[in-house]
């Protein structure tokens, strides 16, 4: 491992001198501050993070903590998040709940003992009131950002979401402008308050029109392509009348979407579809699909300042941020 006094002996210099040019210090000139530098690089030099901890009081590190990677909602959130911390010199860890909240809690106690700098967590939603490591985040005063919307157990901490509300609006007013007025819609998990937002508008906007939602186009559908696909079963059993559905997200409407063209219908004339989240597979299904686009990328950004002004000890706040519709194929005039 090449260390800071094999530098000074090649460079001719103190290992103070080397010490002060790594850290840019400002008593040093611009040419042995180079000549240094292309030193250090040539020699392999890498600076041991530990001890520059031990000096800073910091680890330069970020901990985000996500359902799952292989979740097509978050791959632009991570991107956006990863770049930011590069640019401001900070590594970041990554940990998958797998929507476990124990697993959840076991994630933010190890980034507890790594000693991270700040923390992103989209939460695992629950009915539970309380969550003892949440409870730790407050305690130790983490700069924390929460990715979502706050549940009871998060309840406090800076976060960074989607208006939901006004963009399940957009999507039903979109399906009520073609004509359609017997509009199902798939809920997602009842403990979500996301979930539960998107329901608000899609009942909001349909009041709006002098309509009531009725209980029976309502139904359970979760937040996958399956529970979709079982969602779409029940719609065709039971309510073959309706004539647009909005999903919770678009691997729901995908499994919906699927199970209706395997059942000899078609979309849209038989039956629009709308989704939520605008992730790649929605531009490239067999029906493109008219889905909600989530400011993925802006929420990540945003997620990241917001984070930076609070480990500055600055206030949080919370950042809503709009959303808006693409309109594709799945959606046109009922057809009966």
């Amino acid at each position: 491992m090449v260390r800071l006094k094999d530098i000074a002996e090649r460079a001719s210099v103190s290992v103070m001198t080397v010490s002060k040019v790594l850290r840019d210090a400002k008593d040093i000139s611009a040419q042995t501050k180079l000549r240094v530098r292309k030193l250090a690089e040539e020699m392999g030099y890498v600076p041991d993070a530990l001890a520059q901890s031990m000096r800073s009081g910091t680890t330069k590190l970020m901990g985000l903590i996500i359902p799952s990677v292989a979740n097509p909602v978050f791959a632009r959130v991570i991107l956006a998040i990863e770049e930011k911390a590069h640019e401001a010199g900070y590594d970041l860890l990554i940990a998958h709940s797998l929507n476990k909240p124990e697993r959840e809690e076991g994630a933010i106690r190890r980034m507890l003992a790594r000693r991270v700098d700040g923390l992103f967590i989209v939460p695992i939603y629950r009915f539970a009131s309380t969550s003892q490591a949440w409870d730790e985040l407050r305690k130790r005063a983490v700069p924390t950002v929460v990715l979502g919307q706050p549940a009871e157990f998060c309840r406090g901490f800076a976060n960074v979401e989607t208006d939901d509300l006004f963009a399940s609006q957009i999507a039903t007013r979109h399906l009520l402008e073609l004509g359609h007025k017997r509009i199902a819609f798939l809920k997602g998990p009842p403990s979500s308050p996301v979930a539960q937002e998107r329901f608000d508008g899609y009942a909001k906007a349909m009041r709006e029109e002098g309509l009531e939602p009725d209980d029976r186009w309502i139904f359970s559908a979760g937040q996958t392509i399956e529970e979709g696909a079982t969602a779409a079963l029940q719609i065709i059993n039971e309510h073959p009348d309706i004539t647009a559905l909005i999903a919770f997200n678009d691997l729901v409407a995908i499994g919906a979407a699927s199970t209706f063209l395997q059942q000899g219908m078609k979309i849209p004339d038989d039956l629009s579809v709308v989704g939520f989240g605008n992730i790649l597979i929605s531009e490239h299904f067999r029906v493109p699909l008219t889905t909600i686009r989530l400011p993925k990328l802006r929420l990540g950004i945003a997620a990241f300042d917001q984070l930076v002004r609070m480990m500055r000890g600055e206030k949080p706040e919370t950042i809503r941020l709009a959303a808006e519709i693409v309109v594709r194929d799945s959606t046109a005039a009922p057809s009966k």
